[in-house]
């Protein structure tokens, strides 16, 4: 699977866009601010329906433009098919398959799959418990694409029941919120299940990941890393041995001993919008123990081991290195051209053409302000 062609329609800085790319590696060179990053977040919004630097899709839209949309060809299994989709802010997005709409813009998902490098990604050990979380679920929804209506309908249940606990009429109200209790129970515990058996899938993977990066045995600080899933409503045991229905009990339970703070505070204290992706390294908690260089490894690791998990899937997921050349040594860098190799197809983004490994041969693409302009396969160096 890889994309074929690119348009653009008042998304982000682009009026209007038009590429054409080839399987393999694809190079996009231009300075800070001149839209290469634009063009891989387009093709990440196409996998994931996100973008991976804002949440709020208004500064996907062009200033001054109702909405955005995203046309792409793609080349899957020798066949050819299109997607399109408009991101119109405040209102509910629509998209297209083969020129048809679909029902739902999330039935587009799984067409395309992605796993991006970003600068950013350092925020998923150094960051808030939420960037753990966003990584978890955006990870399984590249897996199994109804993970994301699962996750939208539980939002909107936590919406509907923050609001009943902060509503100025709190009388009688056990009985509704009896009612939210059960979906928000029934629903997070099919997100908690997930994440756990996710984790369990990932760990294996990143160890040795991780080992590989930061030097193997051969580096004299080198620790082993963890993760374990953090969740107050569940405490003790083997958590990958709880059953969907055991978790759902535990949030039940939990939800009733909280019921009283929850009043108090009006808002939701039980749930996995609550939980944490814990990351150890030995013996100590990665997040404010970590070196600068740990922590880049860690997060490397990440990202990779995300990228392993979806190979013994079957999936080979699409590669965008956006701007992480420049950010990476060279045992680090090793590891990224290591992947450049097997997918089918690469994304690299550079501010300058020295950030780009010299082993890297395809088609380039100088971006200015106002042009693409593609040039032939010719290697760097």
């Amino acid at each position: 699977m890889w994309v074929q062609t690119l348009q653009l329609n008042d998304f982000r800085s682009y009026k209007e866009a038009h590429v054409e790319f080839s399987p393999g590696v694809n190079v996009l060179v231009g300075s800070n601010g001149r839209g290469k990053t634009n063009i891989v977040e387009a093709i990440y919004y196409l996998a994931t329906l996100n973008s991976h630097r804002v949440a709020s899709e208004n500064s996907l839209v062009k200033f001054g433009a109702a909405s955005a949309v995203i046309r792409s060809k793609i080349n899957q299994d020798e066949r050819a098919l299109t997607i399109d989709i408009e991101i119109s802010p405040g209102k509910t997005n629509r998209a297209k398959l083969n020129r048809s709409p679909v029902p739902r813009v999330r039935d587009i998902l799984g067409i395309v799959r992605v796993i991006m490098f970003a600068p950013e990604d350092l925020a998923l050990v150094k960051g808030d418990p939420s960037e753990r979380r966003n990584f978890m679920d955006q990870t399984l929804i590249q897996r199994t694409p109804k993970f994301l209506g699962v996750k939208s309908d539980y939002e909107k249940v936590l919406r509907q029941r923050n609001a009943l606990l902060k509503s100025s009429n709190r009388e009688n109200i056990d009985s509704t919120l009896q009612v939210w209790n059960d979906q928000l129970a029934q629903l997070g515990a099919e997100i908690t299940y997930s994440r756990i058996q996710f984790i369990r899938e990932l760990t294996p993977f990143i160890c040795t990941r991780y080992n590989l990066i930061s030097g193997g045995e051969n580096a004299v600080s080198a620790s082993e890393i963890s993760l374990t899933y953090q969740s107050k409503y569940l405490t003790g045991g083997d958590l990958e041995s709880l059953t969907r229905d055991e978790i759902k009990e535990h949030i039940l339970e939990q939800l009733g001993v909280r019921k009283k703070e929850e009043a108090l505070r009006g808002v939701t204290l039980v749930g996995p919008h609550r939980d944490e992706l814990f990351i150890q390294l030995g013996a100590l908690p990665l997040k404010g123990y970590a070196s600068h260089g740990e922590s880049w490894s860690a997060a490397l690791a990440l990202r990779v081991a995300s990228a392993d998990v979806l190979k013994a899937d079957g999936i080979d997921p699409i590669l965008i290195l956006d701007d992480v050349f420049a950010e990476l040594d060279v045992l680090r860098r090793t590891t990224i051209l290591e992947l450049t190799q097997h997918a089918p197809q690469v994304f690299i983004t550079a501010a300058v053409e020295s950030d780009v490994p010299i082993e890297i041969v395809g088609p380039r693409f100088h971006i200015s302000s106002d042009s693409i302009v593609a040039h032939g396969v010719v290697p760097f160096g």
